[in-house]
């Protein structure tokens, strides 16, 4: 186990932190290396050009001295001036050679120990601990019989060397500590540069059902970090929003089943409390069966919003005449409107692209819940008109004025727009939030006023040719070609 433990470990990956600290060092130990390796060649060049110049000057100086040996008192006199233009060159080496290789002048001849025998070019050699350059030349003195000389002069480059070895060690070790230290700061910016992203971590393990309202900070977090940290408190925002109506939706939803269950629970408890004819089980089993028709339409309307949550409605498909299906759905609650004292009238034309019998579903959720608070003696207005590329349908009633605290949340699932509404019908609040999830599915938008007793909801699809996603802003309707 221990060994799995220790693989493991050895898998996981680097932190960024120490991966951006790698590559501050890594630059840094390059880019010094570079510069280090530019100056030691351009020192060593320096030296190279110093020590060829001394070469040249000493060869130069000896033969201008050989030049000068025209009698044997000048050749006896050689040596001296020899010794005399040598003095604090203590570097510098000189063997001068007759005709017959013979050496008739040296000085630190020590020098010349190991050199070899190379004429005509610059020859590095060592002597003892020395590193030696050497030159040589042929030169002639002028006596009455000229003799030709070959002098070879040798320089000793040791304590330059040194110093280059000396400037390479503090390179290296420079390189070496700016690497470091270009490392720690790289880890220290990282980590600075990161802490957004510790906050990040930080908050999303904190986060729970109670602490969904916690966001970070954008004020301190750098240009690189902000869209994460933007993107992030975002996704909280939707989160806690999907939260808060998860939690509104199971609260209403065990609030709207347990009237039904209770209803179920007392009419079977009270038909076992005592033996009973087969008329009274039918009249209970039949209501019943009412209780459970509105579970299950309760239960199918949720399971349709679910799934427009989730984009799985049908994708618009076929072309729509409004108009058709408004006075279809007339024709169907003519008898309801009758029973209420209600009338229903149907103006105006358009046509959308959209699956139809979702529409009319829309439609018909708009048309019942008019009939259902429409005042006995008026009449249910369905306006149909197209303007600015879209369509808008109008359902207009006479009733009670819906306060406009009320009017945003009229969409909403399980809520019926107060208590003076909610005597109309017994529904399960579900019918306006159908609508709007078919309209919004096919790219529209849903509208409500009321006053003065006058309440007006209203559909904006897009017209035959308009894409929901390219669909322009809400057209501004005239009075006359407005829906009533």
């Amino acid at each position: 186990m221990s060994g799995a433990l220790l693989l493991g470990a050895a898998r996981r990956p680097l932190s960024l932190t120490a991966r951006l600290a790698l590559v501050f060092a890594a630059f840094a130990a390059s880019l010094l290396l570079v510069v280090g390796l530019v100056l030691g060649k351009a020192v060593e060049d320096h030296f190279d050009e110093l020590d060829d110049h001394d070469l040249s000057a000493k060869l130069a100086m000896i033969g201008h001295l050989l030049g000068q040996v025209d009698s044997e008192a000048a050749r006896e006199a050689l040596p001296r001036r020899l010794d005399d233009a040598l003095v604090g060159h203590d570097t510098v080496s000189v063997e001068l050679l007759d005709a017959a290789g013979q050496v008739f002048y040296s000085a630190r001849a020590e020098g010349f120990a190991a050199q070899p025998h190379q004429h005509g070019a610059d020859t590095g050699w060592r002597s003892a601990d020395h590193r030696l350059i050497g030159r040589e030349a042929v030169f002639t003195m002028p006596l009455p019989q000229p003799q030709a000389v070959t002098a070879r002069v040798g320089l000793d480059i040791s304590h330059h060397l040194h110093f280059l070895e000396a400037v390479r060690l503090r390179l290296w070790f420079g390189i070496s500590v700016a690497a470091l230290c270009a490392g720690a700061l790289g880890w220290l910016a990282a980590r600075k540069g990161l802490a957004p992203l510790g906050r990040v971590t930080a908050t999303a393990r904190g986060l729970s059902a109670q602490r969904l309202g916690e966001r970070l900070s954008e004020r301190d977090a750098p240009a690189e970090v902000l869209a994460l940290v933007e993107a992030f408190n975002g996704m909280l925002d939707r989160i806690e929003a999907a939260f808060r109506r998860l939690s509104e939706f199971s609260a209403d939803l065990a609030h709207e089943l347990r009237t039904p269950i209770s209803n179920l629970m007392t009419e079977t408890q009270v038909a076992l409390s005592r033996s009973r004819g087969a008329d009274d089980y039918r009249e209970v089993l039949a209501s019943n069966l009412e209780e459970f028709e509105r579970i299950a339409r309760m239960v199918g309307d949720m399971l349709f919003l679910a799934q427009a949550e989730n984009g799985l409605l049908p994708r618009p498909a076929e072309t729509v005449e409004l108009a058709d299906e408004a006075r279809a759905l007339a024709d169907f609650y003519e008898a309801l409107a009758e029973e209420q004292g209600v009338a229903i009238a149907v103006a105006g034309a358009g046509r959308v692209t959209g699956d139809r019998l979702m529409l009319r579903r829309a439609l018909s959720n708009l048309l019942s819940n008019a009939l259902r608070h429409a005042e006995r003696g008026s009449t249910v207005e369905i306006g149909i008109a197209e303007a600015g590329g879209r369509v808008a349908l109008a359902v207009r009633n006479a009733g009670d004025t819906i306060p406009p605290e009320l009017l945003p949340r009229l969409f909403e699932r399980f809520h019926r727009g107060g208590a003076a509404r909610e005597r109309h019908g017994e529904g399960a609040g579900l019918g306006l939030a159908i609508t709007r999830s078919i309209v919004q599915a096919h790219g529209g938008e849903v509208e409500v006023e009321s006053a003065a007793g006058l309440s007006t909801f209203r559909l904006l699809l897009p017209a035959v040719g308009n894409s929901a996603a390219g669909r322009p802003p809400n057209p501004v309707i005239s009075p006359d070609e407005a829906p009533p």
